[in-house]
């Protein structure tokens, strides 16, 4: 799922090529996208991009009136410019806004429909779709340790959920609990003052630094390649291969269709966190150390 990083880069991009241009029309391809009825999505057409915002996962176009098109990629979402009377090149598009100098369209991959869109009246609704997550760019740390801590929650929970912060999701999370050398299982109340100093300055930097690396990567052109699973991260996605810091073998915990990427050595103590389905078939033969999971890997092979 596109992130903080990967939004910020997307509306950059698109601050560049829509805003102040005129919308020729809107073309929703697949009705299971627009969960929203009235004002009908016609009724952007002919109107002017005058704002773009983040709000949480979300991006949102303002147009004259007070009109504003709130878009959800979720996980398989993404978005494509074409410069006028370019040749699509992406599959079949589930939205397509026309403009005098191209089009935008959204994919998404797979068959699962999870995207959405919403085209609200008025700030006040848009105000009303706001989860609220703060903003760790903008925030000192006072606000952050508030809002961290004011419920008890696994810190990969409180740093994924959008009713406590904004725009981050299962991926950067992972980078910024390796970062911070903090288990993902830790208890936001169990914290001292130095670990969630160390948080705090894990989330920033990684996602100043994510941010900048896929400005760059872009280099001016619109980003065509948003993943989850980037060449440079630390931890995510890389299960089974070794910590760049440690050489130690990459865990992971897998729930739903999430999983939880770490290092034992860096972030746990030494500790393997149960995966919920493996523990349950092991049982007693669960490996509960670094140790203990070396000596079951096939001729004591180890990561380095």
């Amino acid at each position: 799922m596109p992130e903080l990083p990967d939004i910020d880069v997307y509306i950059e991009a698109l601050g560049k090529r829509v805003l102040g241009q005129r919308l020729e029309r809107v073309s929703v391809l697949n009705p299971f996208l627009l969960r929203t009825a009235l004002p009908p999505i016609e009724s952007i057409d002919g109107r002017r991009v005058t704002a773009l915002r983040r709000i949480g996962k979300r991006i949102v176009l303002g147009f004259d009136g007070d009109l504003w098109l709130a878009i959800h990629l979720m996980i398989s979402g993404r978005l494509h410019w074409y410069p006028r009377n370019a040749k699509a090149r992406s599959r079949t598009p589930l939205l397509r806004l026309e403009f005098p100098a191209g089009t935008l369209t959204l994919t998404e991959a797979g068959s699962k429909r999870r995207a959405s869109l919403h085209l609200l009246a008025g700030s006040a609704e848009l105000e009303r779709m706001d989860p609220r997550g703060l903003e760790v760019l903008d925030s000192p740390l006072e606000a952050f340790r508030e809002r961290l801590t004011q419920e008890s929650h696994t810190l990969k929970r409180a740093l994924t959920d959008p009713h406590v912060l904004s725009g981050i999701g299962n991926a950067y999370s992972d980078e910024i609990l390796h970062r911070a050398r903090l288990s993902p299982l830790a208890l936001t109340q169990r914290l001292d003052e130095e670990e969630i100093a160390r948080l705090y300055g894990a989330a920033r930097s990684t996602l100043r630094e994510w941010r900048d690396r896929l400005r760059g990567d872009a280099a001016g052109e619109f980003p065509e390649r948003v993943t989850a699973f980037r060449e440079g991260m630390s931890v995510h996605g890389r299960y089974g291969q070794p910590c760049p810091d440690c050489g130690t073998a990459i865990q992971r915990i897998r729930y739903a269709d999430n999983e939880t990427n770490y290092c034992p050595r860096c972030q746990t103590g030494g500790r393997v966190l149960a995966d919920r389905a493996l523990s349950r078939l092991l049982k007693q033969d669960w490996p509960r150390t670094i140790e203990e999971l070396e000596r079951l890997r096939p001729s004591g092979r180890r990561a380095t």
